[in-house]
């Protein structure tokens, strides 16, 4: 039911500028990229400043109106989405860089802010903000908190969690819950940052973060690699974490049918290798001296090729070398255009289980669904796997039961369902499949202590 109530105070108390209904809600806020149908919201906000978000929280409670926190929308788990009974709050306005801090090595920037502004105000003063992924010039530091956001660097640097230090949030009731220290070590209580990183907007909206830099690395070394198996796999993996001085940086596995079909479908790409190979690795490290560390890299490189460890090897000799490297991999930006209706999953494994669980899922798909178009590639450093299924000309049945099939592999191999683009509404019904009851029952008792009234992102993760 449309809460006119709620909509009456808030304009009332905000005015048109911060409180936009009907025409003045731009389409582009009804949903994110997920595919999940959306609605014109009841309402968009849109506060300047923690306080003005802290009033709207405020009345929408007092009314037990529904808020739908939204970032840049490029979420793949219809976390964003709104029903038209719903008000949507963008932090669009909140997009500053407030600080950069070189002595404690911390951004601290506003949740409105795009990673991409980050990185480059990070760059700028001359430090690596390292989360990195392809949306990075739509997507805001606030989505990618309540994402908890992986992407590429993943292995070596750790997930968006890993990157906060401090947090300010507005929780339900409007009260403002404000941590933003630039400590790595403050064993005070309970870490509300860590709760907020990954809640997607049910437990409170974060405004303002303080984030940890990293050195620039003074080289990146890249290569394509050729293997017999998956065990050559995780060998290469252990190796070069403990023998390259730049640990590993990138490590980007992809199965066969993967590669066949990006070099069939999408123009302009160029084959890394000049023959097949069962496994295909595209490993990146960063090391700290631009002389030593490229010849230490080939040098691994020569050793793994000796052992047998690799059967070929293309080093990039250059920043296009590795760009044409990257656009491989990268190249996945085009699969909902030419798999339009395609299921895509992206869950996660332990690494010794990837390689049994991704045969197995590939097999199985072509198998119940013969013609179905079946790709494996992911992650392996921190065990996230992806994978497309597409059905010519397929029914929403059909998807719903290659859904049923991959997350009951899942579940038989005791992953989780989500590795980094979170669970929104779409994944909610599998969620058991990955936590237990008494791990469900304690997230409800989180969200009901911290949102009594359930007005903050209904009908997402729980």
């Amino acid at each position: 039911m449309i809460n006119s109530n709620a909509l009456a105070a808030l304009l009332e108390a905000l005015g048109t500028d911060l409180v936009a209904t009907g025409a003045a809600i731009p389409d582009r806020r009804h949903s994110d990229w997920s595919g999940v149908p959306g609605s014109v919201p009841l309402a968009l906000l849109r506060p300047r400043t923690t306080e003005q978000l802290a009033r709207m929280l405020r009345i929408c409670n007092e009314h037990g109106q529904t808020v739908v926190p939204q970032g840049g929308l490029t979420g793949l788990a219809g976390g964003a989405c709104c029903g038209p009974e719903d008000v949507a709050v963008s932090l669009e306005r909140m997009n500053a860089v407030e600080e950069v801090d070189p002595v404690s090595g911390t951004l601290t920037v506003q949740a409105g802010c795009t990673l991409q502004t980050a990185q480059e105000a990070a760059d700028a003063a001359g430090f690596l903000f390292a989360l990195d992924l392809g949306a990075r010039g739509t997507c805001t530091i606030g989505g990618n908190l309540s994402t908890n956001a992986g992407g590429n660097r993943v292995i070596r640097y750790g997930t968006m969690r890993d990157q906060l230090l401090g947090v300010e949030a507005v929780l339900a009731d409007g009260s403002v819950v404000s941590g933003l220290h630039k400590m790595v070590k403050n064993n005070t209580g309970y870490d509300l940052r860590h709760l907020l990183a990954g809640a997607e907007g049910t437990l409170g909206i974060v405004t303002r973060a303080v984030l940890k830099l990293h050195p620039q690395p003074k080289s990146v070394s890249t290569a394509w690699c050729g293997l017999p198996n998956y065990e050559a796999v995780t060998t290469l993996l252990g190796r070069a974490k403990a023998e390259l001085p730049g640990g590993v940086s990138a490590f980007e596995v992809m199965w066969p049918s993967y590669l066949a079909f990006m070099m069939d479908k999408v123009k302009g790409l160029r084959a890394p290798l000049p023959r097949r190979h069962a496994m295909n690795v595209l490993m990146e490290s960063a090391g700290a001296d631009a002389v030593h560390h490229p010849a230490a890299f080939e040098e691994f490189l020569a050793r793994m090729l000796e052992e047998g460890v690799l059967e070929d090897a293309a080093v990039a000799s250059s920043s296009s070398d590795a760009r044409a490297l990257w656009a491989v991999r990268d190249a996945t930006a085009e699969f909902p255009i030419m798999l339009p209706g395609m299921a895509a999953f992206d869950v996660s494994f332990a690494i010794g289980d990837i390689g049994r669980a991704a045969i197995e899922c590939e097999a199985l798909l072509r198998q119940r669904w013969p013609g179905c178009t079946a790709l494996v590639y992911g992650h392996l450093g921190d065990g996230n796997l992806h994978v497309i299924a597409h059905i010519e000309g397929g029914k929403p049945a059909e998807t719903r039961a290659i859904e049923d099939a991959v997350y009951d592999l899942v579940r038989r191999y005791h992953g989780a369902v989500s590795a980094e683009h979170g669970i929104g509404s779409l994944k909610r019904k599998v969620l058991g499949h990955t936590r237990s009851p008494a791990e469900l029952a304690a997230m409800r008792a989180i969200k009901h202590a911290l949102d009594p009234k359930g007005i903050l992102n209904p009908g997402k993760v729980v």
